[in-house]
């Protein structure tokens, strides 16, 4: 019975599978917390429907496919903030008109292009099957992601607090902007080969909840976000396995689990404090 729960380990395949989910994870997570603050969860969502147009038109051209994803994904951020720059239209309706119209244009394209590619293995992802190459590509990405964002931590923490303050201690509020968009962009083209361009958005949204609710206190937060998303990166690729679902699915399944558990943890200790205070009054 020990031997058949541990079957999926003994498979190059599923060793693979968990590195790459493990490295996503961490990087989505690292992610989260700063769109979760800044308010930007919806930029996750635009981004990662944005760069289907991109990843057809490096297809036409000969070019990789994450080139292309990251290059749409900078073009949707780019796009939002100048039409919020000219006109009168909240943040996020821009947002969604932006990511919508270039989900739709990728669609067509998509439709016009004859290729071998299937469109679920864009939209889902294909963890399992991962070949060597998207191997490499989706380890140096996210390892690179991660690495700048351990390295611009502070900044982009002011920059998401009080962009007013970052520009008087003498830092560019721009040039942050644009450096974030480029880091969620790379973060969606490292998550794109793991849970595919639809269920991306849950990685760069619910890591970053699970820590806001349990936690005050940024440092922790980010190491709460990090830990619940490795673990159901891992949890939901050994689910998947078993189950024969898909790998995607079941890693954010398994995260929005957790994201229960944490609601109802903080809850519970939200009613602790209360009792507690409410018996010293008294």
């Amino acid at each position: 019975m020990t031997g058949r729960y541990l079957e999926p380990f003994q498979y190059a395949f599923m060793q693979e599978a968990f590195l790459v989910a493990s490295l996503v994870g961490a990087v989505c997570a690292t992610l989260s917390c700063y769109l979760v603050l800044k308010g930007w969860s919806l930029m996750g969502d635009a981004v990662s429907h944005a760069i289907l147009p991109g990843i057809v038109l490096a297809y036409i051209v000969g070019l990789p496919l994450a080139v292309g994803a990251f290059f749409a994904g900078l073009l949707c951020g780019a796009s939002t903030g100048w039409i919020k720059n000219n006109s009168r239209l909240k943040e996020d309706t821009v947002m969604g008109v932006t990511f919508t119209g270039l989900f739709a244009l990728g669609l067509v394209m998509f439709s016009k292009v004859q290729t071998d590619v299937h469109l679920n293995h864009i939209l889902f992802g294909s963890l399992l099957g991962i070949e060597n190459d998207e191997l490499i590509q989706a380890i140096v990405v996210s390892v690179m992601t991660l690495f700048l964002m351990l390295i611009m931590r502070k900044d982009f923490l002011l920059y998401c607090f009080d962009p007013s303050q970052a520009k008087v201690v003498g830092l560019s509020p721009t040039r942050l902007h644009y450096l974030f968009l480029s880091v969620v962009s790379l973060t969606v083209v490292a998550s794109l080969q793991a849970v595919g361009i639809i269920l991306t958005v849950a990685m760069l949204i619910t890591p970053g909840c699970i820590g806001f609710v349990l936690t005050k206190r940024f440092d922790k937060m980010l190491m709460i976000a990090i830990a619940a998303s490795v673990t159901s990166s891992l949890c939901g690729t050994y689910l998947s396995y078993f189950i024969n679902g898909a790998t995607g699915a079941c890693i954010v399944l398994v995260q929005s689990t957790l994201f229960i558990f944490s609601m109802c943890w903080s809850r519970r200790l939200l009613l602790g404090k209360a009792v507690n205070c409410a018996k010293s009054q008294n």
